[in-house]
């Protein structure tokens, strides 16, 4: 049975993805999918965060966005899991269709809208979770109708911290009308002032990151990095989906509306990250996503200034045992460049990718 919904998801079809997904976290819910857990090499076992993680590639926000299927994803040999986005208030998020796989191009366009149950209900699961399962985050994004976005980002940071592992604050969804705006230096330093004051007003105090968009200047970049180490953030996320479009996209859907991910989205998400990590001068801890899709992608992330990484469209397309498959490569990888340990790899190319992300 759980190899039959693997072929599903993976396999190249006219159901509506977004389908295919709830068919997913359904077989995970009920134990249809295996336990992929592994033990990892302590050469790739990375204490960031203040966290502990077994190896450094985890699961992206975006394919559990309520928490339902948290120990079953968990069980797929991730390191961590990063549940989301959730709102304040539950909301359906755009008409569908909104979502399209991008076959050719191991990609896919989407412009959910941050459909959510709400946090309420999402943090109500996630009380009852046994820890030990493993790391657990949480997205948090604000409603499209919201008057107060910045009050609200403050609100959800309070509300999540007795509950996640991290927390992230997810200002660079393309498909909430002006939200991308917060990442400007008109709003940056009220918004971060703010959500690091919730969450050090918590009694639980999680470490707090900043998921910001590829579709990013240099200097703009600059500004969110110097910004964020200035208010006491821990770490940032780069990054999220892109509104632009590569030459060379052959799917048919290539032209819909919505974020793109996957595989075309790598050589900008990485030149970004790259900026970030000379920016930040390795002061601040970062997150790479954007096209990982194998080890070798992986791999780049870290040189480029990852301390961690996250995927998601490359798990739609390769299936479930990528993360295994990613450790092994990483292990070679290491092993290959003469180092004892793969934290002493990041960074160590970024000056390159910040000029040519090839």
């Amino acid at each position: 049975m759980a190899d039959a919904v693997a072929a599903v998801v993976r396999r190249r079809t006219p159901v509506d993805p977004e389908r295919l997904q709830t068919l997913f976290l359904w077989a995970l819910r009920r134990g249809l999918v295996p336990d992929l857990r592994f033990e990892a090499s302590p050469m790739l076992a990375t204490r960031v965060l203040g966290l502990g993680f077994p190896h450094p590639v985890g699961l992206a926000a975006g394919i559990d966005k309520d928490a339902v299927a948290v120990r079953g994803l968990l069980r797929l040999g991730c390191a961590s899991l990063e549940v989301g986005t959730m709102t304040l208030r539950p909301q359906s998020g755009n008409p569908r269709p909104r979502v399209f796989r991008l076959d050719e191009d191991l990609a896919a366009i989407n412009r959910f809208g941050f459909n959510s149950r709400g946090l309420d209900a999402g943090l109500e699961r996630l009380a009852g979770r046994a820890r030990e399962d493993g790391i657990v985050g949480i997205n948090l994004g604000v409603n499209s109708d919201a008057s107060d976005r910045v009050g609200d980002y403050a609100r959800a940071v309070a509300a999540a911290a007795p509950w996640g592992d991290y927390l992230v604050v997810n200002v660079s969804s393309p498909n909430t009308s002006g939200l991308r705006d917060l990442q400007g230096s008109d709003f940056i330093d009220d918004l971060l002032a703010r959500v690091v004051a919730a969450r050090n007003g918590a009694e639980r105090r999680p470490p707090l990151l900043l998921k910001i968009a590829p579709d990013l200047s240099r200097d703009e970049v600059g500004v969110l990095v110097g910004s964020a180490l200035r208010h006491g953030v821990d770490g940032m996320i780069i990054g999220n989906t892109t509104v632009t479009r590569p030459d060379g996209l052959a799917s048919r859907h290539a032209g819909e509306q919505g974020g793109l991910s996957g595989a075309p989205l790598f050589e900008l998400s990485t030149r970004v990250l790259a900026w970030a990590r000379l920016a930040a001068g390795g002061s601040l801890p970062l997150v790479g996503a954007g096209g990982v899709r194998d080890a070798e992608t992986a791999w780049a992330k870290i040189r480029a200034g990852a301390d961690l990484v996250q995927l998601y469209t490359g798990q739609v397309f390769a299936g479930v045992g990528l993360f295994r498959s990613i450790h092994d490569g990483l292990v070679e990888r290491v092993t290959g460049a003469g180092l004892d340990h793969v934290s002493e790899a990041v960074g160590m190319d970024a000056a390159m990718y910040a000029e040519d992300a090839a």
